[in-house]
């Protein structure tokens, strides 16, 4: 066993005495050592709960004969972090998990990890220390918050967001939007729409990283518990058989992940999250893989925002396994790729059934033709773009409008709600990105605001930033180059025409070549907004949005 390394033989007595100061045995040192890598936590909705799921997971773990040993990690609620100082901090959080993970895995060499997670940075950060470690895994995640109701209407946090900008158009009262916040978030678990931190969890169980059910089953269900349990014993079989997360989450994985995301629909963060986790295996995820798969995978599913259901209707509705099951019936996923089961995929979804068509479509009447995501080049983006087409108006697949610059979110948020934006311009936000955030901010406070003050259908939002799952509208993020590494979104100047072709998959600035470039020679690059701490070393050495925001590995 690879824990032997810290409890065998004499030279391991000091060892052996340290571990005993936590009152483990003989017999229970003599076992397979299992790490709870819990990230459990008091300020995270979706993360309050993890005691309870982590404990489950022991229960699992020591029925079938191993010794769990569980340890911690960060974690910040996007949600609480949001139009503050707070949310720079968030995607950083994701690499500081993952090195904390790594280095608990390492300093004690342990037999097997499960994660314990279920939140928006936390649930990748694992996945890619998972990857990094390469020693039998699984992800437990504490599973979506139910929807909250007024009256017979499901409503969310993304309700609320929505809320605010309605209440500054005064389409709202202080009564109403006080409700909203009294009953849009229900009790624990992570937001109950397609965002971020469920899209994840839901493409956890499409990479076979976790046990069908991780994504959808809600927090408070005894069955999250069951779950838990069996994953427990799970990761006991996957340590006999030494099956490891590379084995698992290998090229094809991934592209069954983009399968299913596309049929989801899911959050834009996952054209961040799913090349860094890729990342840690060797594995390059291009941006215009998405574009492939997307153009051959149908869009089964319209959760909110994109719709008006939530991850408990998708659960009832058969969950992952039933959207992988439409999707097989084209052939569109490999079926033959192990997961954390200990069987294959095939195996895993011959018994599942869609058992309401309204939540998934049929795979002969899908929403659309091609996925919910699309990746968007240009001049404005030679690098890529992204945009959740799911969620954007069809009158706003093609807009060209006249750019409104600002140098920041807070700018921005300013001109939205003192009503200065109007119908047809494109809101621009620079130097949000990942160095010029720095951090990359997830700005859902304009893209709610826009759609509060009702100009969702009429304006386009684009950022070298980034949008949380819950954005609806023509908001369009990730744009790389990003401006401060003097991407053209950098010199784009007030009432510049910026066409947007989502179908043509293209987003242009109507600026003549030459004048973008006497433009370009003139830029001088700013300085970092942040040069002190872990946000300025993070500006230092991280990357574009293309390739994940990774750490650079020179």
């Amino acid at each position: 066993m690879r824990s032997d390394q810290m409890k065998k033989g004499i030279e391991r007595a000091p060892h052996r005495s340290l571990l005993k100061a936590l009152t483990y045995t003989d017999e229970e040192l003599n076992r397979p050592i299992i790490g709870i890598a819990n990230s459990a936590n008091e300020v995270i909705p979706g993360h309050k709960h993890l005691g309870d799921i982590a404990e489950a997971v022991k229960a699992g773990v020591r029925m079938a004969g191993g010794t769990p040993m569980e340890f911690s990690t960060i974690g910040v609620c996007d949600g609480i972090a949001m139009g503050h100082r707070g949310m720079k901090y968030s995607l950083p959080s994701r690499e500081l998990i993952a090195d904390s993970v790594e280095i608990m895995g390492t300093a004690y060499p342990l037999d097997g990890i499960v994660s314990v997670c279920d939140c928006d940075k936390i649930v990748p950060g694992m996945m890619m220390a998972m990857l990094r470690l390469n020693i039998p895994a699984i992800l437990v995640s504490g599973g979506p918050m139910l929807a909250g109701r007024i009256d017979s209407r499901a409503i969310d946090l993304i309700t609320v967001f929505e809320g605010v900008g309605a209440r500054a158009s005064n389409k709202m009262s202080d009564e109403a939007l006080r409700q909203l916040e009294n009953e849009a978030c229900p009790g624990c678990g992570s937001c109950s729409g397609m965002f971020t931190a469920n899209s994840m969890n839901c493409l956890s169980e499409a990479l076979g990283l976790s046990l069908p059910g991780n994504g959808t089953v809600p927090a408070v269900m005894a069955k999250r518990l069951r779950l838990a349990k069996t994953s427990g014993m799970k990761i006991m079989e996957l340590v006999a058989k030494d099956i490891k997360p590379r084995d698992i989450a290998t090229g094809k994985a991934f592209e069954n992940a983009i399968a299913v995301e596309m049929a989801l629909g899911s959050s834009t963060n996952t054209v961040l999250h799913l090349p860094a986790i890729a990342n840690e295996a060797g594995i390059k995820l291009g941006l215009n893989l998405f574009n492939e798969i997307s153009e051959r995978t149908p869009n089964l599913c319209r959760i909110s925002p994109a719709g008006e259901q939530h991850l408990e209707d998708l659960d009832a509705a058969g969950g992952i396994p039933a959207v992988m099951s439409e999707l097989n019936k084209k052939g569109l996923l490999h079926t033959q790729l192990i997961t954390a089961t200990g069987v294959t995929v095939k195996e895993n979804i011959r018994a599942a059934r869609n058992l309401d068509p309204k939540v998934i479509h049929p795979i002969d009447s899908p929403y659309s033709p091609d996925g919910g995501l699309s990746i968007l080049f240009g001049n404005l983006a030679p690098d890529g773009a992204v945009v959740k087409k799911s969620a954007v108006d069809k009158s706003m697949f093609v807009h060209e409008g006249p750019a409104r610059v600002f140098d920041s979110e807070e700018e921005a948020m300013k001109a939205i709600m003192g009503r200065k934006i109007k119908k047809g311009d494109v809101v621009v936000i620079r130097y949000e990105g990942p160095k010029g955030g720095p951090g990359m901010r997830e700005m859902l406070g304009p893209t709610s605001a826009i759609a509060g003050v009702g100009l969702d259908r009429d304006t386009a939002l684009i950022t070298d930033g980034r949008f949380s799952g819950g954005t609806r509208g023509a908001a369009i993020g990730h744009v790389s180059p990003e401006a401060q590494e003097g991407g053209v979104i950098a010199v784009v100047k007030e009432g510049d025409r910026i066409r947007i072709d989502i179908p043509g998959k293209s987003l242009e600035l109507l600026v003549d070549r030459e004048e973008i470039e006497k433009r370009l020679a003139k830029w001088q690059r700013p300085d970092y907004k942040v040069k002190e701490g872990y946000l300025y070393r993070y500006a230092r050495e991280v990357t574009s949005a293309s390739t994940g925001a990774v750490f650079k590995k020179d």
